[in-house]
């Protein structure tokens, strides 16, 4: 069969239902990772699902407890030659909370339902929908070439990734030589678009910032103290004030990214970031002046307030409050110095008049970005422009995160990510869904990069 051959192959596994139900099957595992009781629906994803479909293309495969007794891991392998190139693919079968009873028309989380062209339910985008699509192409492939793929393949998939993947990296530490590799090809994230594929090199890192202003126990009746008690609320509106001003420019320089190079304008330069009709509109004037919305979104750092409180706004008191609290979130580029976060806006608050705010710093997530240079962007763009017809957007991170760090910074592999969803698929939300012509031009993407992948003689 030739390559147009295996393409449709991978193709009409989607539409003769294959595919459909497959992934249904995926999706009835409730493999909530943040639920403790759903333990064993981590193990079974593994263990009654993924194994047999590895097995069954001749894949030998194995579980790696976790360290930190969180879901089990699936190692699966498939070698043919030792002078053939070898990837590495990632995925995750942990879902967040199926949020039963929020979803649309009541759907169940738990079964995948077909509304025009979306397919709902929960993982079908993060991430059961994405790494199904890479198994079932690789399938079509080997189906093609009558039992052989013409290079080797190594799979990782994790169920704690929605817990922030604890111990991924000191898994992948311990097993350096069974993950050694050419090129990571994996699928996680959105698309910058429904229409246009994409191709990025790595994500943005992420660092939780909380604020808190404790200055009394208790409310004070706002009449008989309004003037001459602080009010926490006013201080914690001011100091963020100071850090992001009121459209969402960051105002402490110590949070930014080193100035943008040449060549990531050049390559963000046909970047056009275009919401669809049911998404949000981008909001005009906001964020950093001088940059386009690709340059703001996916090579410059951003500072949010995701949350704030203090009093009770449901049960509103005319009182003072004696606390207020925020959660704020640094999203930052490759190049970002990270490590004293905390103490440079401690000192940059205790300048301006606010030595009341206490700060401290969680959930950090590392900002990782494959060589501009590799060989292998040129390689997967050409594969996705020959099989697609588009030329597809190569983003030096996507805005989010990602345990990338740990394939470029651990293993020491390129990273080639081709996602499968787009910006207004839901993940982390009621409605999750995927949509139908994505994922058929995604099988057909990935049935290309496999095909590609074989033709090699020797990694690049």
């Amino acid at each position: 069969m030739t390559r147009t051959d295996t393409i449709a192959r991978a193709q009409t596994m989607l539409r003769s239902g294959e595919f459909l139900d497959e992934l249904s099957r995926r999706v009835a595992y409730q493999t909530e990772s943040q639920n403790p009781e759903k333990h064993a629906a981590l193990r079974a994803y593994l263990t009654d699902e993924l194994q047999p479909a590895f097995k069954a293309m001749d894949f030998s495969t194995r579980l790696i407890e976790s360290p930190a007794g969180k879901g089990p891991y699936l190692l699966a392998e498939y070698r043919e030659s030792d002078s053939a190139p070898t990837v590495l693919v990632y995925g995750h079968g942990d879902v967040v909370d199926g949020m039963a009873g929020e979803w649309r028309d009541n759907l169940d989380p738990w079964r995948t339902t077909q509304i025009g062209n979306r397919l709902y339910g929960r993982g079908t985008a993060d991430n059961k929908g994405q790494h199904s699509i890479n198994m079932a192409a690789l399938r079509a492939v080997r189906e093609a070439r009558g039992g052989r793929l013409g290079f080797n393949v190594k799979f990782i998939i994790e169920m704690g990734e929605e817990i922030g993947s604890p111990d991924l990296p000191q898994v992948c530490e311990r097993l350096r030589d069974d993950l050694k590799a050419d090129l990571l090809l994996a699928s996680d994230g959105p698309r910058l678009s429904a229409e246009r594929p994409t191709l990025f090199l790595g994500c943005r890192g992420g660092i939780r910032i909380h604020l808190d202003v404790n200055l009394r126990e208790g409310g004070h009746h706002s009449g008989n103290w309004g003037g001459v008690l602080a009010n926490p609320a006013t201080i914690l509106a001011s100091a963020i004030a100071s850090l992001v001003d009121s459209r969402g420019r960051m105002q402490l320089d110590a949070l930014k990214p080193p100035p943008l190079s040449n060549r990531i304008r050049a390559a963000l330069a046909d970047v056009e970031v275009k919401p669809m009709a049911d998404e949000p509109a981008l909001s005009e004037n906001w964020g950093e002046e001088g940059l386009s919305a690709a340059e703001r979104l996916y090579a410059w750092n951003t500072l949010e307030v995701l949350a704030m409180s203090s009093g009770n706004i449901e049960k509103t008191a005319n009182a003072i409050p004696g606390r207020a609290s925020a959660v704020l979130q640094l999203r930052f580029v490759v190049g970002t110095r990270v490590d004293n976060v905390a103490d440079a806006i401690r000192a940059h608050l205790h300048a301006r008049g606010f030595p009341m705010v206490e700060v401290s710093a969680t959930q950090r997530f590392a900002a990782s970005r494959t060589d501009l240079d590799s060989p292998w962007i040129n390689w997967t763009a050409e594969s996705i422009r020959k099989t697609t017809g588009k030329a597809p957007a190569v983003l030096p991170n996507f805005g989010g995160s990602l345990p990338n760090d740990v394939f470029t910074d651990i293993l020491k592999i390129p990273t080639m990510w081709v996602p499968h969803s787009y910006p207004g698929c839901s993940q982390h939300a009621p409605d999750e869904h995927i949509l139908l012509s994505v994922t058929e031009e995604a099988l057909g993407i990935m049935a290309g990069l496999f095909w590609d992948l074989g033709e090699l003689k020797a990694p690049l």
